[in-house]
């Protein structure tokens, strides 16, 4: 400072999407930083008293809090003497939270003897009376937090709204997608990294571990997802981050591997900011994440997700001489404990004998062997399977036959025996529970009584109501769809050409197998649902073919 009467003046510019509408139009010409700019200027060539040190702006930063980084040096100024008075545009500019404003403008900058101006509220701490400093400033800074509150809320009820409707708000997108060019709220596939995320899941599905997947995408020269979106010009960071140079590990091919985005479902909301006043973000429970199926076009079919999903609660060890898992691994269970089967290997004579027995037995922690020969139980299962799939493969016929038929989704449920067997007992609980009002109403039961009981029924018949549901929608599904999807069935029929177990065969066909001790084996398949269905239309075509020919 040159002289007592000459206050060094930083000045102190801010804007921010606060400033613009919610929708996103452009901010306002009179926030912006050069009018910003100008009217400062002009002030302080108005008065004599001040000349300017330095100008602080913080372009894109919110008022709702002060961790600004030219805030941030220009407070640094004030405290090392360099600047003696603050002036801003107006209040709002300064801050929007009132009471960290006030404590800046009441008690801070007083205490470091720095005089405070803003212009068009017509505020200057050198002149301010009591009323100005203790009602008036208090007041305007109460309404700027209101401001800055209420535009938080309507962007975040905004930004629902999209996640609702299945729209992509985020900055970046996942790997194997990118932002559509003619509407960035969707999204289209990245070809390449598809293809790298189409390798994962089939890797998986052959029985790599996440750790084996990893390093054979880091072997092969594979750009990890950050570092590929760095390579197209991407400002991209990560929490994950942990390198200069990130490399994909176990933990980034699971994310890969349990996104629904994947097979076309849109998964937003899975963070929230503490307030509109805090930067920080934390998670949500996943029972609040928004999902909006069918967005945008599907890399990974839903049998393959869903596959890898059952082989990622079983993810068993890679075997020691190759980087994939045991044929059946994560598969063969004992049917007693359920714990997954384990495999072992005993040599005699030179000739060496697979098998499998319990891994609660192998621990000594109860249970029995459940032992069972690994050729014998490729051969029941490949036996199995081939007949479920030849099955499966004729669900085309029995669908042209019901078209043929002019037989509708409405037939078929009405002539679904399960399903009327659930609407009896639907409806035997709902009266039931209609008949209470009367048992109360005559005394038969007392007011203990009538609540229990219709809590019962209310949960019987809710619980009904969605087994039902659950019921309509596999036969609407396979109306729409089929037993799996085309692309499944052209596959099956192909499989069927087979002549030996593998991996991806049995993974993809059977969800688990339970070994019992007397060594029979109980196969759980995959589409069990639908394939009960499937009984339900067969035996439905067949009393329309033979209605035909007494006909």
């Amino acid at each position: 400072m040159n002289n007592k009467n000459i206050y060094d003046t930083g000045l102190y510019l801010r804007l921010s999407r606060d400033d613009a509408d919610v929708d996103g139009s452009k901010k306002t010409e009179s926030n912006s930083i050069s009018s910003q700019r100008d009217i400062l200027r002009a002030y302080v060539q108005s008065h004599e008293d001040l000349q300017i040190y330095d100008i602080y702006i913080d372009d894109g930063y919110s008022g709702a809090n002060f961790e600004r980084p030219e805030f941030q040096r220009m407070m640094a100024d004030v405290r090392a003497g360099k600047v003696n008075c603050v002036l801003v545009k107006d209040l709002s500019r300064f801050g929007r939270d009132y009471i960290e404003a006030g404590r800046f403008i009441q008690k801070t900058f007083p205490a470091l003897n720095v005089r405070f101006i803003a212009v068009t509220d017509g505020f200057d701490s050198l002149y301010a009376d009591k009323t100005d400093s203790s009602l008036i400033l208090p007041i305007k800074n109460f309404v700027n937090d209101s401001y800055c509150r209420d535009i938080s809320m309507k962007v975040k009820a905004q930004q629902k709204v999209k996640r609702m409707e299945g729209k992509c708000i985020s900055a970046f997108t996942v790997y194997g997608y990118k932002k559509n060019p003619e509407d960035k709220n969707s999204l289209v596939v990245d070809e390449y990294a598809a293809d790298i995320v189409r390798k994962i899941f089939a890797w998986k599905i052959a029985g790599m571990s996440l750790g084996a997947i990893a390093e054979k995408l880091n072997a092969t020269g594979i750009l990890s997802p950050m570092e590929y979106k760095k390579s197209l010009g991407m400002k991209y960071y990560t929490g994950f981050e942990g390198s200069s140079t990130a490399k994909w590990a176990a933990a980034s091919v699971k994310r890969i591997l349990v996104n629904p985005v994947y097979i076309g479902t849109m998964v937003q909301g899975k963070q929230e900011k503490v307030n509109y006043k805090v930067k920080k973000r934390i998670d949500k429970p996943q029972e609040e994440w928004i999902y909006v199926k069918n967005t945008h076009k599907a890399i990974i079919s839903e049998v393959e997700f869903l596959t890898v999903q059952d082989l990622l609660k079983y993810d068993g060890r890679a075997s020691s001489n190759t980087d994939t898992a045991n044929l059946f691994s994560g598969v063969l269970i004992c049917a007693d404990c359920k714990a997954p089967m384990i495999k072992r290997v005993n040599s005699y004579k030179g000739k060496k004998k697979v098998f499998y027995i319990c891994q609660t037995k192998n621990k000594s922690m109860g249970c029995s062997r459940h032992s069972i020969e690994e050729e014998t139980l490729k051969r029941i299962v490949f036996k199995e399977i081939k007949k479920y799939l030849e099955l499966m493969a004729s669900y085309s016929e029995v669908a042209e036959y019901l078209e043929q038929m002019n037989v509708n989704y409405e037939q078929v449920v009405e002539y679904d025996s399960q399903i009327a067997t659930l609407q009896t007992e639907y409806n035997r609980y709902y009266g039931l529970k209609s008949s209470l009002f009367a048992d109360l109403k005559e005394g038969l039961i007392d007011k203990k009584e009538f609540d229990e009981f219709h809590n019962l029924y209310e949960r019987k018949c809710s619980e009904l109501e969605n087994a039902i549901a659950a019921q309509k929608k596999i036969i609407k599904d396979m109306f729409q769809n089929g037993v799996a999807a085309k692309s499944q069935l052209e596959k099956i029929k192909e499989t069927l050409e087979l002549q030996e177990l593998d991996r991806e065969l049995l993974v993809t066909t059977v969800r688990k197998i339970y070994v019992h001790e007397d060594k029979r084996l109980e196969i759980e398949f995959r589409f069990s649902n639908e394939m009960d269905k499937l009984a339900v239309m067969s035996q439905m075509c067949h009393e329309k073919t033979s209605m035909q020919e007494v006909i």
